[in-house]
């Protein structure tokens, strides 16, 4: 086992897995102890030819099952350190969703956006209605599958084809309809763009939902993106606020806190989040959501911190790379547009359907998921809703994330392990069985000898500065304080504390303790230096 600090362990790279936007794609990358996330997310731009990098970002899951975007400011190794030494995932996502994606400079960057909505619309967070959901289908079907053609497209070809989370055979007969009538002769380039000019206008482009309640407890779903911050419940989408609206984003433990100006008034609004971490994680979202969108350059973001408290520190959030507007006005970029590769990613469904979410988490925390469609779209100010109002669980539709797909072979022999979330509901896929096996097996005991010793040693070593740092720092501090007010009402002139110090308990403490223990300190430390 190799001792952290030693030249080798400094020197030795760390294996990890990229998952790119298509699942049948993973890259196999490495890194050093002390290099930075951005390095690593530059380097997987640039073998895939992207430069416009600066919408893209690697999420990974930590031991405690919380989703994080890799920050490119700081070491990866400090960011990942608790992960399986044999099994660190990243995937290569769309992190800021541009407004309009046709300001974007390259064909190639556009076609990234396109896979990263195409799995949105699947795993449901691009939520549409049913007749924009079939439109949005036969798009796709159209791009990958091209011209309708008789002989080949028999029957219900979509049924084996997953498209949406939920497909219905009347929503593959309206998907098949469109295909075979309304597109014939349509190229995958100009079906691409067709999608991207539906999807980016719809509430819910770019929306990462995560789970909170409000001040009633009413299950609540925030979504944050270029447009500002919004809130579902069920079917309906309860609030819209814009960043020229919210002046300040902050948390408190489990509390996401929400300062905007409504109508001329300063309002707070509190959203509680299902654990601290992912509170913090929301927190970070929406600061860095705020800060790419609003600001005009990088050099005039500052640093943001929230969370803190008198015996705990508090969150420091550092941002990292371009806003937008310097990438809209960046005229570097003279190479040839690249041609763009693509790939057929429609998969097949298995032959067994996996359980969704809502059979697997029911009895554990009870938040719902979003809905199938916003019928509502009214903005009226309103965190709180009636009790008596009762959700149509029919028109909502069970959310599924892309980390929490059952893993295909492939991916199960390459990484071993794999994402699993639920917003941040998780599910632990190792307690689940079919047929007596476990959908995922735990790392073998004869892997990674040397390897894992040499990450848990240098993973180890940052144990006692975490245990310094959130135990005995706020403690010292805590006695310092009170051992500085003693001394200030005990030995200060003001009026106000002499009445204080008459008080019979203080003037005995001050003859029994404070006078004892001051003459030993003096004759210690100052008279015994004296002579």
């Amino acid at each position: 086992m190799m001792k952290f600090g030693s030249k080798n362990s400094a020197n030795t790279p760390i294996k990890c897995t990229v998952r790119l936007l298509d699942d049948n794609q993973l890259l196999d990358s490495e890194f050093q102890i002390n290099e930075k996330g951005s390095s690593l997310i530059s380097r997987i731009c640039e073998q895939l030819d992207l430069i416009e990098k600066d919408y893209f970002g690697l999420r990974y899951v930590d031991s405690k099952r919380q989703r994080h975007w890799l920050e490119p400011s700081k070491s990866i190794f400090k960011q990942i350190r608790d992960m399986e030494a044999d099994n660190i995932l990243f995937s290569f996502r769309v992190k800021f969703y541009p407004p309009n994606p046709f300001r974007l400079k390259e064909d190639i960057t556009r076609y990234q956006i396109y896979l990263q909505l195409k799995r949105d619309l699947l795993h449901g967070r691009l939520y549409c209605n049913t007749s924009e959901a079939a439109l949005l289908g036969a798009y796709i079907l159209q791009a990958e599958l091209g011209d309708f053609n008789p002989e080949e497209h028999i029957d219900n070809y979509v049924n084996e084809l997953k498209i949406l989370l939920k497909q219905t055979l009347q929503l593959e007969e309206k998907m098949m309809d469109i295909h075979k009538n309304e597109l014939k002769g349509k190229t995958a380039a100009e079906m691409e763009t067709i999608f991207l000019k539906k999807a980016c206008i719809l509430d819910t482009y770019g929306v990462d939902p995560h789970a909170v309640k409000d001040q009633r407890g009413n299950q609540l779903y925030l979504g944050i993106n270029h447009t500002g911050i919004l809130t579902f419940q069920g079917s309906k989408k309860m609030n819209h606020f814009s960043w020229s609206q919210v002046q300040k984003i902050n948390f408190e433990g489990k509390m996401f806190i929400i300062h905007i100006i409504l109508n001329e008034k300063k309002q707070t609004i509190g959203f509680k989040c299902p654990r601290g971490s992912s509170c913090r994680h929301v927190w970070k979202c929406a600061v860095e959501q705020m800060l790419f969108f609003t600001f005009p350059s990088s050099s005039d973001v500052p640093n943001v911190v929230s969370g803190g408290g008198f015996f705990s520190w508090g969150t420091k959030f550092k941002y990292s790379g371009r806003v937008e507007r310097e990438i809209l006005e960046d005229m570097t970029i003279t190479r040839e547009s690249p041609s763009v590769t693509r790939v057929g990613s429609l998969r097949r469904k298995s032959s067994s359907e996996p359980p969704t979410p809502s059979n697997l988490v029911t009895n554990q925390v009870g938040f719902n998921s979003l809905p199938r469609s916003l019928t509502n779209t009214s903005e009226e100010y309103n965190t709180s809703v009636d009790s008596s109002n009762q959700i149509d669980n029919s028109s909502v539709l069970e959310t599924l994330l892309e980390d929490q797909e059952i893993i295909t072979s492939k991916i199960e022999q390459e990484v071993h392990h794999e994402e699993i979330l639920n917003d941040h509901l998780l599910i632990d896929f190792t307690t689940m069985v079919t047929d007596g096996t476990p959908l995922i097996q735990s790392v073998s005991n004869q892997q990674s000898g040397q390897k894992h010793l040499e990450t848990t040693a240098i993973r180890n070593s940052g144990s006692s500065l975490s245990f310094l740092r959130q135990t005995l720092l706020p403690v010292i501090f805590a006695l310092f304080m009170m051992v500085l007010i003693v001394v200030i009402i005990l030995e200060s002139d003001f009026d106000v504390i002499a009445t204080i110090r008459k008080a019979p308990e203080i003037a005995a403490f001050k003859k029994n303790y404070y006078e004892p223990s001051k003459d030993f300190l003096l004759r210690r430390f100052i008279r015994s230096k004296i002579f």
